[in-house]
Order: C-alpha cells, then sequence, then structure tokens
C-alpha cells in the first residue's frame, strides 16, 4: 500500500497512516511519500512507537518511508486524536479555541462573517498561534470548500495548531466530504478537552 503525504503538513502525514496501518494485511507494507522534514521526523517516531521495521529511501524532492509492522496494528483512538501523540510541532500558546459559528458576536450577520474572517486571520499571523482549535455547529463550514477563511486555517495548521471538526456536525450539515482542513473529532473527545485543557475560549 502507499500513501502520497507530498506537500502535506503534519498531522495529516500521520493521519494518513495511522488510518492505514490497521488496513494492512499480515507481512504487508505501507510505503508514505513526504517531502516535509517534520512529516519525515514525525512518521519515523511514529514507526518506532507501532513496532514497525521502518526503511528511508531517497527520491531526490522526496523521501519514500516504508512501514512493515511485525505485528497487526490495532486503532486505539480517533487517527486525528492518536495523531497528536507523534507530532512535533512548532511553538504555540496553550489556548484551546472553539468556534461554534461562522460568524462573530451577535447583530448583523454581514459583519459577524466579516469580523469572524478578520479574527482568524489575525489568530493565523500573530506571534503564538492557539495549541487547539475545534469547529462545531455552523463553525463547521469554515473548515469546508468554499470557507473564505480555508487558507489562514490552513496557516494556522501549518504552524502547528491542532484543526479539529466535530463529525456529527459535518453529518448534519452534508459537508463531511467537503472538510478541506485538520482532523474530525467526536463529542466524546470534545468533552475530554473541555474538561482536561486550561484557557479554553469560545468564539
Amino acid at each position: 500500500m502507499q500513501i502520497d503525504a507530498r506537500n502535506l503538513t503534519c498531522p495529516k502525514p500521520v493521519v494518513l497512516t495511522l488510518e492505514a496501518l490497521p488496513k494492512l494485511m499480515p507481512g504487508e507494507s505501507l510505503t508514505v511519500l513526504v517531502n516535509d522534514e517534520v512529516a519525515r521526523g514525525n512518521l519515523t517516531r511514529l514507526a518506532s512507537q507501532k513496532d514497525c521495521e521502518l526503511s528511508v529511501e531517497s527520491k531526490g524532492d522526496h523521501d519514500a518511508l516504508t512501514l512493515t509492522p511485525r505485528s497487526a496494528v490495532v486503532a486505539e483512538s480517533p487517527a486525528e486524536v492518536e495523531a497528536q501523540a507523534y507530532c512535533d510541532v512548532p511553538a504555540k500558546s496553550g489556548a484551546v479555541v472553539f468556534v461554534d459559528s461562522d460568524t462573530m458576536g451577535r447583530g448583523d450577520e454581514k459583519l459577524g462573517h466579516i469580523l469572524m474572517k478578520g479574527l482568524i486571520y489575525a489568530l493565523a499571523h500573530q506571534d503564538d498561534v492557539p495549541k487547539k482549535m475545534v469547529f462545531f455547529n455552523g463553525g463547521a463550514h469554515l473548515t469546508c470548500e468554499g470557507s473564505e477563511s480555508l487558507d489562514d486555517i490552513r496557516e494556522l495548521e501549518s504552524r502547528g495548531t491542532t484543526i479539529l471538526t466535530c463529525g456529527t456536525c459535518l453529518d448534519f450539515y452534508g459537508i463531511r466530504e467537503k472538510l478541506a482542513v485538520g482532523g474530525v473529532t467526536n463529542l466524546y473527545e470534545i468533552a475530554k478537552t473541555l474538561s482536561g485543557e486550561p484557557g479554553v475560549t469560545t468564539l
């Protein structure tokens, strides 16, 4: 099996790898193509923790990492959540931001969209980005195709912010296939974040 994770930044290559490993047949290998040094380091760590033999071959403009599990790999939790244990990311603040709408504040809806877009831009370009952002209810639209904030949310992810969107919300709005950045989470993991993370802010 092969995954082309070139031009993808972490945690995406790790998420794709964690999703693929449990699907391998006994003796089968997984080759992941990456051209990002951080992703290569994170996948090397994952291979060690998951008890996989690892070989790395340089292909010029990218590397091919081949993982061969020594025993069956069992999914322990949603890949988007488990990936956090393997990903080294740039320094960030400890803030966790919950986004429950695609508008900011009450009042004029058009103004609310402008404010939310501006705030996400500001978060993406400040010195310290949030540790994690969780999008749910109407906020789920912000991480999907057509969102004016996609570039800024991708910038946040590239700088180390974990981007997660509520799967129940994506299904309710019928937009799961339009998710364009970050991973999918669930209410159980959202509840764990709310109860276990200091400094949670809801926009």
